[in-house]
């Protein structure tokens, strides 16, 4: 009998080990100037943070920004070009659950030249950001992935006072706030971030502002990528300009309230860099931003009582200009895409320091965007 019980314990034993290397597969958004077909997927071994290339999962132009709607069944990916309309586009996929292959459902036009940003929430309402265009387009998906055409554009004006990047509006990023019906939209050429909420008027459905302001950044800052901290009333504005993350209090009147603002950067560096992305943990300790031209991961403790953040380390990306990165889905894991060195490189998360430790690279075509699937 006790022969049967080790025998058993070793299976068990086995199996949970065997649950624990099935792999967690992720999209790859490129830019196709160099190479590259479109939309590519690959693999994280979520025992060893392994990553493997699986290959072409679906053919698009430029698709520098994907995302997921609510089961996981629809990819959603801009196409970062201009047309001779001054458009770029929008497209849907249906993923095929085996394989991850992409079909395309439909391609709209996204109601701005280069859009950079899509996102979607569980009503199947889907927002562009459109870089150059300096607008924010609202879409409409049905069930079966089908997008609209663009129901409301809601256009930007104004400039900041860097007049090489902020000459006119530059929309970066359009979220879906979390357990609300408010929208963010993050504007890098005006320095601010514009709120919008859905609304549906006589003449159709519109994007309404409401009666309190813009949440206004620093002069210079330019805004490009939010965090909504996911146990309070704060939003993590990363400013790719300035190089510093804006604290931002949601205040229960509607007002916003920045609180402070934190340098991405380490004391006394003075040579060009640029942030760009920004993630919280799912239990809002740390907070993480992308250094391109420093080019390191600045990990952030967060205050649990106030939301405050305090840079306490850098990791090298082992790569050139860090663009997009994101956590695996059980955080073990952080993923970030280098886009001039073209390569993806995986770290395994402490969980309780919030730190990284570099576990393995391989090469991608520009990888601008990670996406995990669900």
């Amino acid at each position: 009998m006790l022969s049967i019980s080790l025998l058993l314990n070793s299976f068990l034993l086995r199996a949970g080990n065997d649950k624990k290397t099935e792999p967690q597969y992720f999209f790859v958004g490129t830019y196709t100037n160099n190479g590259s077909e479109g939309i590519y997927i690959y693999s994280l071994d979520s025992a060893t943070g392994k990553l493997s290339n699986l290959g072409l999962a679906g053919k698009s132009d430029n698709p520098s920004f994907l995302a997921l709607n609510s089961n996981g069944k629809i990819l959603l990916a801009v196409n970062e070009v201009k047309n001779e309309q001054s458009m770029g586009y929008i497209e849907s996929f249906n993923i095929n659950p085996e394989n991850h292959h992409l079909t395309v459902v439909n391609k709209v036009l996204s109601g701005g030249a280069h859009p950079c940003y899509v996102s979607v929430n569980q009503e199947g309402y889907v927002l562009a950001a459109n870089y150059s265009g300096g607008n924010v387009a609202l879409f409409r998906m049905d069930g079966s992935g089908r997008l609209s055409n663009f129901i409301d554009i809601q256009q930007h004006f104004g400039h900041g006072i860097n007049t090489a990047r902020q000459g006119e509006p530059h929309v970066h990023s359009a979220y879906f706030e979390p357990s609300s019906h408010r929208i963010f939209v993050s504007d890098l050429g005006t320095d601010s971030v514009s709120v919008y909420s859905i609304k549906d008027e006589g003449n159709g459905t519109k994007l309404g502002k409401g009666a309190i302001p813009a949440v206004k950044i620093r002069p210079g800052s330019g805004p490009r990528h939010l965090a909504f901290h996911p146990n309070m009333k704060l939003v993590y504005v990363i400013n790719e300009l300035s190089n510093d993350i804006s604290v931002v209090v949601l205040n229960n009147d509607g007002s916003f309230t920045t609180i402070e603002t934190v340098s991405t950067l380490p004391k006394g560096y003075n040579k060009p860099s640029n942030c760009a992305d920004i993630h919280i943990s799912n239990d809002g300790r740390f907070l993480y931003a992308s250094n391109r031209g420093y080019n390191t991961i600045a990990v952030f403790s967060v205050d649990q009582m106030n939301g405050k953040i305090k840079l306490i380390g850098q990791e090298p990306t082992r790569g050139d200009t860090p663009r997009n990165f994101t956590l695996s889905p059980n955080e073990d894991f952080l993923l970030v895409g280098n886009q001039n060195s073209q390569n993806i490189v995986s770290f395994r998360r402490d969980s309780k320091s919030g730190m990284l430790k570099y576990v393995d690279q391989i090469k991608a075509f520009k990888p601008i965007c990670l996406l995990f699937c669900k």
